[in-house]
């Protein structure tokens, strides 16, 4: 499910590949073989995506994606070496990949490491095959995917946090761009619904970000989803 299915909104997009354009790059990243030969059964047979390798540790996963230049990066927690969380981290910064974690462990403290490390997602392996594959479509269009599961235990935490200051910061602008992230806006069309290009909307997501003291798109949209039931 797109985090922009939880927030109430369109697909939620950042401007990378679609579909429409070339099949989305995808590489696994898992320490089961049988895992990882059961994704790419359920992905290969869609042909706007492509498997395009895959890893059995975090270090192996590295090598790969400075090999192939994924879109996409599908990769479980627990692995041996360096672990999956870790190589979040030395991922690169600025994607692609759009990088989700997907695994059968669903505690809240990796789902709290995963998106600090800059993880656009957190996903179970028991997710419907249709749903992985849209998923994967949303994270390779600049998306947010996090299992319903997983989103109904985080907002309720969320409620209990104040809302950042970082938030009285932001300009009159930065407020609408805000809104329009936890609507599941892309930056196309957020430049639309404001009338201003979308170089200037990337511009404003990086204030916005920097403002409230958050490293992604997902913890941004998650405030914005805040600050609504707020003024309810």
């Amino acid at each position: 499910m797109s985090l922009s299915g939880l927030l109430g909104g369109g697909v939620c997009e950042g401007g990378g590949v679609t579909a429409a354009q070339r099949p989305v790059r995808v590489v696994l990243a898992d320490d089961e073989s049988l895992v990882l030969d059961g994704l790419t059964a359920v992905l290969e047979p869609h042909p706007d995506i492509d498997v395009v390798g895959h890893a059995c540790d975090g270090d192996a996963l590295l090598a790969l994606v400075y090999e192939q230049y994924p879109d996409v990066v599908l990769l479980d927690v627990r692995m041996p070496g360096m672990d999956g969380l870790t190589a979040l981290r030395w991922l690169p910064a600025i994607p692609p990949p759009y990088c989700a974690v997907l695994t059968t462990f669903d505690l809240d403290s990796y789902v709290d490491e995963a998106l600090r490390a800059g993880a656009h997602g957190f996903l179970l392996k028991d997710t419907a095959p249709a749903v992985l594959a849209n998923a994967v479509r949303d994270l390779a269009a600049g998306g947010a995917v996090i299992d319903p599961r997983i989103a109904a235990r985080l907002l309720p935490r969320l409620r209990t946090l104040p809302v950042s200051r970082g938030f009285e910061e932001l300009s009159q602008r930065e407020r609408e761009v805000l809104m329009l992230l936890g609507q599941g806006a892309s930056n196309a069309t957020i430049g639309r619904e404001l009338a201003i290009s979308e170089s200037t909307v990337k511009g404003h997501v990086t204030h916005v970000l920097v403002k409230l003291a958050v490293e992604n798109r997902v913890q941004a949209a998650l405030i914005a989803k805040r600050l609504r039931e707020s003024e309810r």
